[in-house]
């Protein structure tokens, strides 16, 4: 959109004073901007997250398209999708009434075992700065502001609020800053400052990386908001380049900002351009008055379908051998009659991760339902649960509570003072509760009631969790009062998503019963998050174990759907380990013996060891799809849709393979010293061969390449054109990988992506991909007594075609030319 003319927001800025600008600069709340009605500005509000809009609420009520997880996006190596999945985003934040979105997440991958590794785009960063600059476009041009985070090296959840990340100048401007200046190339209006520091100096305080590197050097324009609570200073922060701290009211700035410029710690010229920054993104966004607004945009009537084509695209086929007259994907439901569903992932799909990144959907749909529903009336389709992974007992839904007072379904909400009068009351569909404000003044404690169908008779559980003191009272059974503490040293976070939890037993008819908990308000608490939570009685572990095998032996196939849980990978923790949690290595061990057409699917966000990956003959990875993830397995086992996604990551065989595994400081600091050996390149210069390697991915048919060509331009720009033909029965996309080899003094360096492409093409058809290079994907930093630079080598150069990182299909050379850029 157009703006008036800069000078119009830098006269609004001279119509304030200086306590009216400072106090634009914190946050009104947890979610928004104050507002400045003497210069038309209205009050902005910002919303998480990287895999949904959430909005200003954690309320189940409060409903978002939930989207498959970013690095799912960018599995599926195709930027102009994934705009298309950011203009869904964008547009629902309009929906919502939301200026200011806190996405994409655009930190690596560097070790499989970070906690938000699910919630990053890529290893590498030439894939994860294209990925990004689509999802930048796709939120913006609805008119709403994307903010790129964590800037910088914010790759790490353990002690992330302390943790020093120690660089070289080379390492972060090749590997760690390309996808933020891919995002500020491409136009983000936000950028967010990270938790940690960055060789000593915290990045809410880093001039030489927020105004230096970002703001010189890289052009941005926008506004750099701090991470929640991130900020910890009040003139370093301001003169560091900091232009917004969140939350607020509260904060290192305010009236202690107003009395450094007053003290000449900090100019009012500073102030000045800080403000400018915030009423720029305003008039972008339509929320200052005299400035054009962006068009009218709302979410589209089709969106849950192109959410299930979204997240079918980015699946990937690990793997995929013949038993029979081909390869055993994709399955044909018409030469079946009767299919094993196994596995806890396939009722109860994990569609997300936890932490902030976590929407509440109107529905998921399950893979059993959808995979029914695929096979139709005609095939039975059997379902055994085969192994337990949930830690927490279920939430409490509408499909068991009644409201005690309205005897309508769901859980009656009171809010109550200190003297247990009730101050509010609200219905709730679930038993799951995120406070952040918004409560009624003089709170001091939070009841639950709801009356619960009890279904079958037996010993019945039900349970309390979260953090802080509670009241746990069921049926006739005496209170409980309990106090839930976090794991010693937890991050803030980790307690909320992973909390404590206290149960109790007691023997229940069929009938129902009456279940009650009060959580009580800690005023040092910025929210109260807790749940109320139930468990039947179920068979042992054994024998959910032998009924799945049994249920697999009598099946034509057997499609076990194992994976991981929004408690092993969430924001606030990092993984301790890669395996599948409970017993569901073994219950694809012994399901594969019983049955020779097992297909497993995979449904995680970050990768897992499968060790039992040479027995299956068909593995699809589906990772967390989103609401539609049951539909959209259901379309790639079935081929409705192509599972075209190639891996935007590398697979270990074991967690020990990772280049880079670890992810606890040392002394509080974490040494980048492996500078870009981690990642595909770091196992091909340790000779370590992964499970599947990155940009691996089968797809539905075969492809030959045929031809390559690689010329450079006046302008150091390679054009690439590489022909390949589909030698399969089915139409099929490829994604072609360009490599550079040779790099390094002696030229032995491991190679390097340095520019993808894609085709569609039918069965026997050839098509040609053109794939240009930028001079900037060919150029490193280099440091040396004619100054800093990116420079290009002069000389011949190897070019690779390949399928995955793996996969070498056809080489060819390229003369270029030496240049300082």
């Amino acid at each position: 959109m157009d703006e008036k003319k800069p000078t119009d927001l830098g006269t609004l800025v001279g119509r304030l004073t200086l306590e009216q600008k400072v106090a634009l600069l914190t946050g009104a709340d947890f979610w928004s901007l104050p507002e400045a009605p003497e210069i038309g500005l209205r009050k902005i509000l910002l919303s998480d997250g990287p895999a949904g809009l959430r909005g200003t609420t954690w309320d189940e009520r409060d409903t978002s398209l939930l989207f498959p997880n970013p690095t799912a996006l960018a599995a599926t190596w195709d930027p102009a999708l994934v705009r298309r999945a950011g203009s869904l985003m964008g547009a629902q934040a309009r929906d919502k009434g939301v200026a200011w979105h806190l996405a994409p997440n655009v930190n690596m991958h560097r070790s499989p075992l970070g906690g938000r590794h699910f919630e990053c785009f890529s290893e590498d960063p030439i894939l994860a700065a294209q990925i990004a600059a689509g999802f930048v476009e796709g939120v913006q041009g609805a008119g709403v502001a994307s903010t790129v985070k964590h800037y910088i090296g914010n790759e790490s959840e353990t002690d992330r609020l302390t943790y020093d990340a120690l660089f070289d100048e080379a390492t972060l401007r090749e590997v760690y800053l390309p996808p933020f200046e891919a995002a500020v190339q491409a136009g983000a209006w936000s950028v967010m400052a990270a938790y940690n520091s960055v060789n000593g100096v915290s990045m809410a305080e880093h001039a030489e990386l927020l105004t230096g590197l970002l703001k010189d050097d890289l052009g941005f324009d926008g506004a750099v908001v701090s991470d929640w609570f991130a900020t910890r200073s009040t003139a370093a922060s301001a003169n560091a380049g900091l232009d917004v701290v969140m939350p607020g009211p509260q904060g290192p700035w305010g009236e202690a900002l107003v009395e450094a410029v007053h003290k000449g710690e900090v100019s009012e010229a500073v102030i000045d351009d800080k403000v400018l920054r915030v009423l720029r993104l305003a008039a972008r966004t339509g929320y200052l008055e005299g400035f054009e607004a962006p068009a009218p945009v709302t979410t589209p009537q089709d969106a849950e379908t192109q959410l299930r084509e979204i997240a079918a695209r980015a699946m990937v086929v690990l793997r995929n051998e013949a038993t029979g007259q081909g390869p055993l994907l994709p399955l044909d439901p018409g030469s079946v009659s009767r299919v094993a569903v196994i596995g806890p992932n396939a009722s109860v799909l994990t569609a997300q991760g936890g932490g902030s990144a976590h929407v509440n959907p109107t529905h998921v749909i399950s893979p059993l339902a959808a995979i029914a529903q695929a096979f139709g009336p005609a095939v039975t389709v059997d379902y055994a649960e085969g192994a337990v992974t949930q830690r927490l007992l279920a939430p409490i839904t509408t499909e068991t509570a009644i409201d005690p007072d309205t005897g309508q379904p769901g859980l009656r909400v009171d809010f109550l003072d200190a003297s247990g009068a009730v101050l509010g009351s609200e219905l709730r569909r679930a038993s799951r509760f995120t406070f952040m404000g918004g409560l009624p003044e003089g709170t001091s404690g939070i009841r639950v009631r709801a009356d619960i169908a009890i279904a079958s008779s037996g010993t019945h559980q039900f349970s309390v969790s979260g953090i802080g003191r509670f009241r746990l009272t069921v049926g006739r059974l005496p209170s409980v009062d309990v106090t839930l503490n976090p794991s010693e040293g937890a991050d803030m976070v980790e307690g909320l998503v992973k909390p404590p939890e206290h149960r109790v037993d007691t023997e229940l008819e069929t009938g129902t019963v009456r279940a009650e908990v009060v959580a009580y308000v800690d005023p040092a608490l910025p929210f109260a998050v807790f749940g109320l939570n139930h468990g039947a009685p179920r068979q042992s572990a054994d024998e959910l174990f032998t009924a799945a095998l049994e249920a697999a032996r009598a099946a034509d196939v057997a499609i076990v759907v194992v994976g991981t849980t929004d408690e092993i990978e969430a924001e606030g923790f990092d993984r301790v380990g890669l395996k599948l949690p409970g017993r569901q290595d073994e219950l694809v061990w012994e399901v594969a013996k019983v049955n020779p057409r097992t297909v497993v699917v995979v449904n995680a966000g970050a990768p897992v060891e499968m060790p039992w990956r040479g027995i299956a003959p068909a593995l699809l990875w589906a990772w967390f799809p989103g609401q539609e993830g049951g539909y959209a397995i259901a379309d790639a086992l079935t081929g409705v849709v192509e599972p075209a996604g190639r891996l935007p990551t590398t697979f270990p065989n074991v967690e020990t393979d990772a280049p880079v595994l670890s992810t606890r400081p040392v002394d509080g600091k974490i040494s980048y010293s492996e500078g870009s050996m981690f990642g595909y390149r770091g196992y091909e210069k340790a000779g370590t061969v992964p499970a599947f390697p990155f940009g691996h991915g089968l797809g539905y048919t075969s492809w030959s390449y045929e031809d390559m060509t690689a010329k450079a331009t006046a302008t150091g720009d390679v054009e690439v054109l590489v022909r390949v033909r589909n030698e399969g029965a089915r139409i099929g996309r490829e994604v072609v990988q360009i490599y550079l080899a040779g790099e390094g003094p002696d030229g032995a360096d491991p190679q390097r992506l340095v520019g993808f492409g894609s085709t569609l093409a039918a069965p026997g058809e050839s098509a040609t991909v053109p794939i240009r290079i930028p001079v900037r994907a060919l150029a490193r930093w280099v440091e040396d007594g004619d100054g800093k630079s990116w420079r290009v080598r002069g000389g011949p150069r190897e070019l690779i075609a390949a399928r995955s990182a793996g996969e070498p299909r056809i080489r060819t050379l390229v003369e270029l030319a030496e240049r300082t850029l």
